[in-house]
């Protein structure tokens, strides 16, 4: 756990009364999936996450390998030890029935989903071009992650944060539970990756955002030959349309 400093002991007793099913001065509930509790104090820009046990296996698991919460918290660091922006870590602890929670510092910014669907869905003039800066930003971002050798879990647009400074896009990633290190990545994990990132409906990614972002991605990706760029390229793209339309998506 953190030290005893007065705001670390702000968040344990706003994390004790969220994990109680109370809520807060400031604080709101956040639509999550049915593994964890989530909320976050715009005001002072923190967010809280709690990770609900599953089973028993889970918490055996937890006991040998790590629990979600603190993989979560390891791999945040891991990537901000090498200069990729992540959430940081203020507080932590364990609730009652094995469940853990983590309090991070809010990442400034929007989700890069929110980024294309609205605030620049507008393709004309300024809004197009910042839309092409930032599909390009992010293809740096997203390969400069790929590059040293990090795998995000869950790499879909929302779970990429970015924040426009100064002129320039900065990113985030975040979600980070289940991000993994592995040098050099494999080709079946960057597909996923890239798959992941494709998950938006053509009215919203047209082929040639795709593509923008794809070769700001291969850039950074050196080890990879033309070819195995191309069918990497293609592979991602129709996984991410066959995925959409089982799913009724498109």
């Amino acid at each position: 756990m953190n030290d005893g400093t007065a705001e670390t002991e702000y968040l344990h007793r706003c994390a004790r009364q969220l994990a109680a099913g109370e809520l807060p001065p400031g604080w709101d509930i956040v639509p999550s999936s049915p593994l964890s509790r989530v909320a976050c104090n715009t005001e002072l820009k923190f967010f809280y996450k709690e990770f609900i046990v599953r089973s028993p296996l889970e918490r055996l698991q937890a006991m040998l390998l790590g629990s979600r919460a603190s993989k979560a918290r390891k791999q945040n660091d891991a990537l901000l030890y090498v200069g990729i922006e992540a959430p940081v870590s203020v507080a932590w602890g364990k609730l009652a029935g094995g469940r853990e929670y983590l309090i991070t510092r809010t990442a400034p910014g929007q989700d890069v989903a929110s980024w294309l669907k609205t605030t620049l869905a507008d393709r004309t003039g300024e809004s197009l071009a910042r839309r092409r800066q930032l599909l390009e930003a992010l293809g740096i971002f997203v390969g400069r992650v790929h590059a040293t050798g990090f795998i995000a879990g869950d790499l879909q647009a929302s779970n990429v944060i970015a924040d426009l400074i100064e002129g320039r896009f900065q990113f985030s990633l975040i979600d980070n539970e289940r991000t993994v290190k592995i040098l050099p990545p494999p080709g079946r994990a960057l597909l996923k990756n890239l798959m992941e990132l494709n998950l938006l409906p053509p009215p919203v990614l047209s082929r040639t955002d795709r593509m923008r972002f794809f070769v700001a991605w291969r850039r950074q990706m050196r080890e990879l030959s033309p070819i195995e760029a191309k069918v990497v390229a293609a592979e991602a793209f129709h996984w991410a349309m066959r995925l959409m339309y089982e799913r009724g998506q498109l």
